[in-house]
């Protein structure tokens, strides 16, 4: 018997009820969150069908530079969503190319490590296995990354004067701003440790639940699934250490002095 069930439009659109029914939610309290929420959904449903629609021609034609070519536009979007989370960001092309840029070296390398290491897939660069590896990566990064350097400016703008008084008596940059770095990262990586230690007892993680309704065992599925949030562990602590350190060095200059001038004007 064939476990997988198959789903159509009517399903979907029974389901979509539920997003409708937080949308009357938010008009009844007065949140005024309905729109963000109803255009949240649609370009969910956008990007997912046009998603669909890339990978069913990637897995046709697989080929390295149609993987590269996809992979570069995900990490591109995701640097700008990375950015468009931070209330207070860094002034210019910084604001994206940042974290953009370490979002591509820690993903990237993770996802390299994953397909040459664990996965093995022939050949290694096969879109059925580096994109969807790639994109759930990539999303969580996105987040850690985005915590990391809003933590960092709100940061140093809620501390400014302590910090200061620090680097006048003498203490470089690196030491004087210590305390608002942890802090950084604490908030970076909190997400993926509450992922983890709420995985299997709280909730099933998505990629596991997945793999289950599509008939795969669950012993396999679990397998899987640990593997990914290693991966994501991984990259989501390289990548907000080298934003947040990044950070740290665009926010001051050679001289030991806070530059938050560098600091785009709070939204």
């Amino acid at each position: 018997m064939n476990s997988y069930i198959s789903l159509g439009y009517p399903e979907l659109g029974c389901a979509s009820v539920l997003v409708l029914a937080n949308a009357g939610l938010s008009l009844w309290l007065e949140l005024g969150i309905e729109r963000q929420l109803l255009l949240a959904a649609l370009r969910m449903v956008v990007q997912l069908t046009l998603m669909g629609l890339v990978l069913a021609t990637l897995f046709r034609h697989a080929s390295p530079l149609w993987t590269a070519g996809a992979a570069l536009g995900m990490v591109a979007f995701a640097g700008y969503e990375a950015a468009a989370r931070q209330e207070r960001r860094l002034a210019g092309i910084w604001a994206y190319g940042l974290g953009t840029s370490c979002l591509l070296a820690a993903a990237t390398l993770v996802t390299t490590f994953a397909l040459t290491g664990a996965l093995r897939p022939d050949p290694w660069y096969d879109p059925r296995y580096a994109i969807p590896l790639l994109g759930m990566i990539l999303g969580n990064t996105m987040t850690g990354i985005a915590l990391g350097l809003n933590g960092l400016s709100s940061g140093l703008v809620t501390r400014r004067v302590a910090i200061e008084v620090r680097l006048l008596l003498g203490h470089d940059r690196r030491s004087a701003l210590a305390p608002v770095v942890r802090t950084a990262l604490r908030s970076a990586l909190m997400p993926i440790i509450n992922t983890m230690s709420a995985s299997g007892v709280v909730a099933l993680p998505g990629m596991m639940t997945g793999q289950i309704l599509g008939g795969v065992a669950p012993a396999d599925a679990v397998k899987y699934q640990i593997l990914i949030l290693f991966l994501i562990a991984g990259s989501c602590g390289l990548g907000a250490l080298a934003a947040v350190m990044a950070g740290v060095y665009r926010l001051t200059d050679a001289r030991h002095r806070l530059r938050l001038d560098r600091l785009a004007p709070a939204r």
